[in-house]
């Protein structure tokens, strides 16, 4: 009995650490993918690197990215961090879109 009573605070600390820690990253991590999978071509996107572009073409693994008027780059699908679904939501409108 004692010897429970000794590992319960470390089993407590563990259980809050997961549900502190582990598991809102698990969460975190799943609508990342949910939303990687569900990208379109159109969507405005943020990369990981900082870079925003517009989807121009989707593959199974790559996707094709517009940053610049003609300037097309090839990245990895899990390089998309977010869709940018306002124009005003993180980068500076072009003359185009005003």
């Amino acid at each position: 009995m004692q010897d429970l009573a000794a590992i319960l605070p470390f089993l407590a600390i563990a259980v809050l650490f997961w549900f502190l820690a582990i598991r809102p990253q698990q969460r975190r991590a799943r609508e990342l993918q949910a939303m990687q999978q569900a990208l379109s071509v159109g969507d405005d996107v943020m990369l990981t690197s900082g870079v925003y572009g517009t989807l121009t073409e989707i593959d199974e693994e790559t996707i094709r990215v517009e940053i610049a008027p003609g300037v097309t780059i090839r990245v990895a699908r899990g390089a998309v961090g977010r869709r940018i679904d306002e124009p005003g939501e993180g980068h500076t409108p072009t003359p185009e879109e005003n």
